[in-house]
């Protein structure tokens, strides 16, 4: 049976040390042994059939650190059955003591659900943004772009299928073609040069070779493949910022202590996607920084207060589906995880904490849903 010891600190951090006697840790322990010891190799055995002594001692720490990623969490889940602690954001383990045989002991630091309090939602009132429509200019852009880079690839005179030379299979066979089921795989950069001139005097314009190039049957249908696929992607951000307007209302009607942790968490989430975003543009972090004439702690001091509305928005979010019963399955998060095509990514989901970081995002964005029939209604 595991003793445990919690202790509330200020603005909702909790610390929680757990002891765990060995005869409880023990099958985790063996069942980690087992798993592992099929994959390591001793000289002079099969590949998995080594005397489990000899891979525990092969193992070393590696066993140790899978046990714990199992052992930590679970013994947490229990040390924290019948409290009023709910954590919101990953614990962060200290290892007190782990020797094979004698009891093991841990702390966990996370931050409990502070205090919230969410004002009237059920009267948020939200206009969906009008869908903007689709122009010609627009099609046209994305078509002339689509043939300037085809033409780079295929200049006339090089025996590329183009301007009616060669066979549309040819043409194919060396560009591929488009998937026009993502809207926003299609590209939107200024339009190419049109009717410069082509070989022999002929206008240098996009016709049907170039459309079967790009996976149409005609010009004419790649332009209706392209307005489809800007129509969805304009669709598409359209929800996205009716979505953001309720949760900006959301924000507003939430009243909440912010732990620091939470504001820190979100800063760094939004620092990760400025990085992402810097290397799309062929750049380290650092160099865009001095090209702001800015440091790390100046970008972040300025990003506090929407980080901070961020998780007010977030923690008001969860509040509301705490009221409206909002919960998510075993089989609805299941039904989630098999979605997963990577199976190395689908792996991760057999771990205690990535499962309940999903079962929490799934639980957001299905309060979302209810507000916005709410809101709709």
């Amino acid at each position: 049976m595991i003793t445990k010891n919690i202790v509330k600190q200020q603005k909702s951090i909790v610390e929680v040390t757990v002891a765990v006697p060995w005869m409880d840790l023990q099958p985790t322990y063996d069942q980690t042994l087992q798993k592992m010891a099929q994959d390591v190799e001793i000289a002079g055995f099969r590949k998995g059939a080594a005397p489990l002594n000899m891979v525990e001692g092969q193992l070393g720490t590696r066993l140790q650190d899978e046990v714990l990623k199992v052992a930590m969490p679970n013994f947490l889940i229990q040390a924290l059955q019948g409290s009023d602690i709910v954590p919101i954001d990953y614990p962060k383990y200290d290892l007190i003591s782990f020797v094979k045989g004698q009891q093991f002991q841990y702390k966990a630091t996370i931050t409990n659900r502070p205090a919230v309090s969410v004002g009237n939602y059920k009267s948020i009132k939200v206009t969906r943004p009008q869908i903007k429509l689709v122009t010609e200019d627009e099609v046209q852009k994305v078509v002339d772009d689509l043939y300037k880079r085809w033409k780079v690839r295929n200049p006339v005179g090089s025996g590329s299928s183009v301007m009616g030379q060669g066979s549309s299979s040819q043409t194919q066979g060396q560009t591929g073609s488009i998937n026009f089921q993502g809207g926003n795989q299609i590209a939107t950069s200024p339009s190419a040069p049109r009717n410069d001139g082509g070989a022999n005097g002929q206008a240098d314009v996009a016709d049907d070779t170039f459309a079967k190039a790009m996976g149409a049957t005609t010009l004419a249908d790649l332009r209706t493949k392209i307005r489809s696929d800007l129509e969805a992607n304009v669709k598409y951000n359209n929800e996205l910022d009716y979505e953001e307007a309720i949760l900006q209302e959301v924000e507003k009607i939430t009243t909440v202590e912010l732990p620091e942790i939470l504001i820190q968490d979100e800063l760094n989430r939004m620092l990760v996607s400025l990085q992402r975003r810097v290397a799309d543009m062929g750049l380290l972090l650092e160099d865009y920084l001095k090209g702001q004439g800015k440091t790390l702690e100046q970008i972040k001091s300025e990003w506090r207060g929407q980080a901070e509305k961020n998780v007010r928005m977030e923690l008001g979010l969860a509040d509301i589906a705490r009221m409206e019963n909002v919960t998510i399955s075993d089989s609805d998060l299941q039904a989630e995880i098999d979605k997963i095509q990577d199976q190395r990514i689908k792996q991760q989901f057999q771990s205690q904490e990535p499962r309940l970081q999903l079962r929490h995002a799934l639980r957001q964005t299905r309060t979302l849903d209810l507000l916005k029939k709410m809101v709709g209604g």
